[in-house]
């Protein structure tokens, strides 16, 4: 029978409680969600600041779309590149103070582009063993080496940078996606210089939430265009929007341009959301929603502690609670929405095996006693599942 791996790479997903499907949301305002007629607290999403629903951001949405329309109509090299997306780009290139910067429809887009465009047979691409998939796809399929150092692992990453030669990228993330943690981006600009190597750091979970303006890790600790060479974030996280940048010198993006399909052949991102993107970050230039969140975590955390609940060493917005196996991870997650608490359990393959958690995420739109709730939640689950006479050890 044709293609008969589906049906038994399927059937093996739902034998090791590995199978994934999506849930319809039938309705979103704040922290809340409704699906399947029922509602719950949301502590599963990415928007850290509550921006997808700030007026600001939704005004200057609507406004976009009475100048632009719904859509941008063409890919950005024909007509689908309109001052909408050169005035974000030029906020962002000041505010970072990078030569020039250019947008793409996603992040995913962004690092496949950047792989795409820069390997070649006698380049090299390095990047943290907790690299998101996007970068490691893009990576492995690129025509370069392909290596990877330890989570954090730096004296692991030069002990690598010895056996290359000609061009390399070293990459890392500002906020690991699934353990919230951060790279020490200051050191691997450091070992990049010293190798004539090039640092590009994937923000997609620091941009909006770090930074004095919220622009990110790099605003954050100060890193120049020297240091860090090549910067990617994303707008779908705590800005609320959607889309993606790459930050670089005027070369290096001129190159991208010329030669990335990944932009050359996409359609622009809407001229109307490049409007919202633009007002979020106006919106977060006081650190007013960026101050609110770490009261948030440093309230989780808290909480935690006290109720013997181990959390992983994170103090981002991404609070993982390290589980260990697939079964376990869903049982706990059921529970908690039996309770009206969303955490969804994350598993392999987009963690390690072994390494199955729930991936708690906080925002600015949880009230303190929605945290409050969710501790408690999350005490009777673990509760629940010590007494399971199944459990997996």
């Amino acid at each position: 029978m044709a293609f008969e791996f589906i049906q038994r790479d399927l059937a093996q997903r739902r034998a090791q409680s590995l199978f994934r499907s999506r849930t319809i949301i039938e309705s979103s305002a704040g922290a809340m969600i409704e699906a399947s007629g029922q509602h719950f607290l949301n502590f599963s999403g990415n928007d850290y600041l509550g921006q997808r629903q700030d007026l600001q951001v939704m005004q200057a949405w609507v406004e976009g779309i009475s100048v632009y329309g719904v859509g941008s109509g063409a890919s950005p090299l024909v007509t689908g590149h309109t001052r909408a997306h050169q005035q974000l780009e030029d906020y962002l290139a000041e505010g970072l103070g990078r030569e020039k910067v250019m947008l793409f429809s996603s992040g995913f887009a962004a690092n496949q582009a950047v792989c795409q465009a820069l390997s070649h047979a006698n380049s090299a691409l390095v990047c943290d063993k907790l690299m998101h998939a996007s970068f490691i796809d893009a990576a492995m399929h690129s025509e370069g080496e392909f290596k990877r150092f330890k989570h954090n692992d730096l004296d692991h990453l030069e002990h690598i940078l010895k056996g290359i030669h000609g061009d390399c990228i070293i990459a890392s993330e500002g906020v690991f996606s699934m353990d919230g943690d951060n790279a020490d981006c200051e050191e691997i600009g450091q070992i990049a210089n010293n190798n004539n190597a090039w640092f590009m750091l994937d923000d997609a979970h620091g941009m909006g939430v770090r930074g004095q303006t919220g622009l990110g890790t790099a605003q954050a600790l100060k890193l120049s265009q020297q240091q860090l060479p090549i910067l990617m974030g994303t707008f779908g996280k705590a800005l609320g929007t959607a889309g993606a940048f790459v930050a670089a010198s005027t070369d290096t993006i001129d190159y991208l341009i010329n030669f990335a399909k990944h932009y050359i052949y996409s359609t622009s991102m809407p001229p109307a959301m490049a409007s919202a993107t633009l007002a979020s970050f106006h919106s977060l230039q006081d650190g007013a929603k960026q101050q609110q969140l770490n009261e948030r975590i440093h309230l989780f955390r808290s909480l935690c502690a006290q109720a013997d609940i181990e959390l992983m060493q994170s103090n981002s917005a991404i609070q993982p609670v390290l589980v260990g196996d697939p079964t376990s991870a869903v049982f706990l997650s059921d529970t908690l929405k039996s309770m009206g608490v969303w955490v969804t359990a994350i598993r392999y393959p987009t963690v390690p095996k072994a390494k199955d958690r729930l991936r708690i995420t906080l925002s600015t739109s949880h009230r303190l006693t929605d945290i409050e709730a969710l501790v408690d939640a999350l005490a009777i689950a673990f509760n629940r599942l010590d007494e399971r006479p199944e459990r997996v050890k």
